[in-house]
């Protein structure tokens, strides 16, 4: 099977920060998050298990916060941390799913003041 590139996005609320101040970091993945308990309408079979089932966040490459994601989770799941802002920096997010693959976003962190 080939390889799906995901499309992921990390979004700050508010746009506008200072140190100190707690933001939020959201990230949205697409993936299908399949349960592995539905059938293809056109062929009636089962779709095997496909779902994220790690996800981490780290500011500088040092993990802040990692979650244990079950299948249960929505198609294009979404995920939202708070993070005090220490000053500049890079947050990465990092996720894996059940079938092994990887992928990761990055986004620099740029406060005003």
């Amino acid at each position: 099977m080939a390889e799906e590139k995901r499309r992921s996005m990390i979004k700050i609320k508010p746009k506008k920060y200072s140190v100190g101040d707690i933001i939020n970091v959201d990230f949205i993945i697409i993936h299908p998050m399949d349960t592995g308990m539905q059938k293809d309408k056109k062929t009636g079979n089962i779709i095997p298990a496909k779902y994220i089932d790690n996800i981490t966040f780290f500011l500088d490459g040092k993990p802040f916060t990692s979650m244990k994601v079950w299948e249960t989770v929505s198609t294009n799941p979404y995920f939202s941390v708070n993070l005090k802002v220490p000053g500049e920096g890079k947050i990465t997010v990092e996720y894996t799913d059940n079938t092994g693959e990887k992928g990761s976003q990055s986004k620099k962190l740029q406060p005003k003041g």
